[in-house]
């Protein structure tokens, strides 16, 4: 009678997409997370830099492999690159997409438009794409590259490389402000223990 009604695949997406606490609460949640790891604070720092630093890129599939990567080569808390990742969200990845996109294409001299529509419809027809060349390694058709070969030029490429700028910068204020945080609520825990340890002695003493 008290167990728990399991939630829906619906339920889970939106929670994904909006924390029923709200993002603020899922925000006090990571940095009480980050607080508890049991790691230096600029570790725990360069690891969370990592994970927001991937979420720029359009490599879609491998963010997380890609922030566990970076962190090793950083030397940076593996955990706390994964909760990183989860900055890019339904509602973040569309705005740091269009930023890194128009960007990138800026940078690269790259025309195209930069409708949702149009740019989900070339991931979708690249993916398609994929598909159909992966499949003809087993059935004998015909591969095709067009489709990847626009998709590569026209969005892959000004997106990774547009994803650069803004991801460092984003990486940076991470890394500052997460110190911060680990820095405070280390300090907060050791001091509340110290106090709880003194408190026991007391007891035992006064017994």
């Amino acid at each position: 009678m008290f167990k728990r009604k399991p939630r829906s695949y619906s339920q889970m997406l939106g929670d994904f997409v909006y924390p029923r606490g709200g993002w603020s609460r899922a925000a006090q949640y990571a940095a009480h997370r980050m607080g508890r790891l049991p790691d230096q604070p600029h570790r725990i720092a360069r690891g969370f830099a990592a994970g927001t630093f991937i979420n720029f890129t359009p490599l879609f599939g491998f963010h997380l492999l890609g922030a566990l990567s970076l962190a090793w080569v950083l030397r940076g808390n593996l955990l706390a690159a994964v909760l990183g990742t989860f900055i890019g969200n339904p509602v973040t990845i569309p705005f740091m997409a269009m930023i890194s996109m128009a960007l990138g294409r800026w940078m690269l001299g790259v025309e195209g438009s930069m409708a949702p529509a149009a740019i989900l419809g070339s991931f979708t027809s690249a993916g398609r794409q994929l598909t159909h060349n992966f499949m003809a390694i087993f059935d004998g058709r015909v591969a095709q590259w067009d489709q990847l070969q626009t998709f590569f030029h026209a969005i892959f490429l000004p997106y990774l490389v547009g994803s650069i700028i803004p991801g460092v910068i984003s990486a940076l204020i991470a890394h500052y402000l997460t110190v911060r945080v680990v820095e405070g609520y280390q300090r907060h825990r050791a001091a509340r223990l110290a106090r709880r340890a003194v408190g026991q002695v007391r007891k035992d003493r006064g017994a």
